[in-house]
């Protein structure tokens, strides 16, 4: 072989190296990290999915998705540092998993859905301009507990002690906690607090608001809650209490009535961004994306069975009647 033919060869192989590189390159992964069990959010994981599925990326074909979930802030850590581990090109997950990732790692994507502030949070410095490896998607669950009240107020006149779940410790729990305390005080309804953490707290909760006569519940937001809205359906059925959720599936599930915005929408475009930044974007370069669309809903069939007519007029407020 001359020199010639030897530089010919070796110039050609070192061009081929990257498509041959790429060929061999294992299919990217995505940690997906939830505060609370993955099995009760199937609607959330399938909007996820097909985020990421509208940008070309399919689980299992060419993409590789690892759940995990924890309880507790020790837990998510440990979590997030076998994700690290794994290793994934993203995590994703709701705010109080996204702030275990973010306590761990600078480098790796995040990409969250949250009910709160993620500025408040400390998880952005800014909406536009997020900064750092870390970008999300508001619901604006926490934000709009007046809002929601007041529509409960309107399909129970009758009720002037309120039942209000709330899981603790939580910067969205606790904005959306002072949030509803002032309106209840400003329309003079009271209000009886329960803080909750597991299901035996819910049980003792609901002996709680039978002993103080409440005479409707409304339901916080957050991950345990929102994994926990069957059960809840059932101890507001079971008490007669006519119940609000933040989330139409509360509604679906049996509560009376659900107000907000679509948490499934949230987690499609999450799975959109997160497709996004496995193709090169900057998570710091992409805006917080913030669902605008509110959505209440009213389950008839539950209003018939607590004994309770509304007004036709009330009834053509709801974007949806469950009948």
């Amino acid at each position: 072989m001359n020199r010639r033919e030897f530089i010919t060869l070796v110039s050609g192989a070192a061009a081929a190296w990257p498509v041959v590189a790429r060929a061999q390159q294992a299919m990217p992964v995505i940690g997906f990290l939830r505060s609370a069990p993955i099995a009760d959010v199937p609607h959330l994981v399938k909007a996820f999915r097909d985020g990421l599925k509208e940008a070309g990326f399919i689980e299992g074909r060419n993409l590789k998705i690892e759940y995990r979930s924890g309880d507790n802030r020790d837990r998510l850590i440990e979590q997030v540092r076998e994700l690290i581990q794994r290793p994934v090109d993203v995590i994703v997950g709701n705010v109080v998993a996204a702030t275990a990732a973010k306590a761990i790692t600078s480098t790796i994507p995040i990409v969250f859905a949250t009910g709160s502030d993620p500025v408040a949070d400390g998880l952005i410095t800014s909406l536009n301009r997020p900064g750092g490896n870390v970008t999300g998607v508001s619901f604006l669950g926490g934000v709009v507990g007046a809002k929601r009240l007041e529509l409960l107020r309107q399909l129970v006149p009758k009720a002037t002690t309120i039942a209000f779940l709330v899981h603790p410790r939580l910067t969205n729990t606790e904005a959306e906690r002072r949030d509803v305390l002032a309106a209840a005080q400003a329309s003079g309804q009271q209000l009886v607090v329960a803080d909750v953490s597991d299901l035996r707290e819910i049980e003792e909760a609901f002996t709680t608001f039978v002993r103080h006569s409440a005479g409707a519940l409304y339901v916080g937001t957050g991950a345990f809650l929102t994994s926990n809205r069957v059960r809840l359906a059932a101890l507001a059925a079971q008490y007669a209490l006519p119940s609000s959720f933040s989330q139409r599936e509360g509604a679906e599930a049996g509560g009376l009535m659900s107000y907000g915005t679509s948490q499934t929408d949230a987690y499609r475009q999450v799975g959109v961004y997160a497709a996004r930044i496995l193709k090169g974007e900057k998570p710091g370069d992409l805006p917080m994306a913030q669902a605008t669309k509110f959505e209440f809903v009213v389950n008839l069939k539950t209003a018939k069975a607590l004994g309770l007519e509304f007004h036709p007029q009330l009834l053509a407020t709801a974007d949806e009647v469950i009948e």
